[in-house]
């Protein structure tokens, strides 16, 4: 050990590499994690699993409420709207709280939060957030990105053309949403917005769609 800052670095603080980082530390070995974002816990986390189960949940009550559901079982609403800012509040708590108990957890089982884009200048140096670091074993888990398509810039910004974490973002209800992709974040987001309120066209090479999406589809 004399001769590495580390006895493992794990790159990538999603759901791999923080149990990973957490699970080492708890096993006596002097731990750091190396995350690139604001916060820990990755894509699930920040703007995946998490805050889409949290929108489709909130969504799925609105729509029980807008169209019915909730009165045919003697729930009966006279006046309802939908307050979009509270809906994406609520989801931020939660990705808030989750998020910031990981980092309890670093510090609990003393992990060390490398804050930076992790590189590797060597077999066992990497250097993050200018900092240069050694470590016996480096685990690496840094998850994936979103495959650009050729000629189509992405910009979450404009809120136009954007990604699944644009999607998560949106300020007001779209007219017509197109989502490129029957798969299960496609479908998510396309649920959420369909209930809302939004007309929902999935675009899909495949022969079927995952079930349970009710918006127009075309193969």
């Amino acid at each position: 050990m004399a001769d590495f800052d580390y006895d493992v670095l794990v790159i990538g603080a999603g759901p791999g590499g923080y149990v990973a980082a957490i699970r080492a530390a708890q096993l006596g070995l002097k731990t750091a994690c190396a995350e690139s974002r604001e916060t820990l816990g990755g894509t699930c986390l920040n703007v995946g699993c998490i805050p889409s189960k949290a929108m489709l949940h909130a969504s799925e009550l609105y729509d029980e409420a807008a169209n019915g559901a909730m009165a045919k079982l003697g729930v009966k609403i006279d006046s309802m709207s939908l307050d979009l800012p509270t809906m994406q509040g609520q989801r931020l708590d939660a990705v808030k709280g989750l998020t910031g108990g990981i980092e309890f957890l670093f510090k609990k089982n003393k992990v060390t939060w490398l804050k930076g884009l992790a590189s590797f200048t060597g077999a066992n140096t990497v250097e993050v957030g200018g900092q240069s670091v050694t470590a016996k074993n480096i685990v690496i888990a840094t998850g994936s990105s979103v495959t650009p398509l050729p000629g189509v810039a992405v910009d979450n910004a404009g809120g136009r053309i954007v990604d699944s974490t644009g999607a998560l973002e949106l300020d007001k209800v779209p007219g017509h949403l197109v989502v490129v992709g029957g798969g299960v974040i496609g479908l998510e987001l396309g649920s959420v917005w369909r209930r809302l309120g939004a007309k929902v066209t999935v675009v899909e090479y495949l022969d079927q769609i995952l079930p349970g999406m009710d918006g127009e589809v075309r193969k």
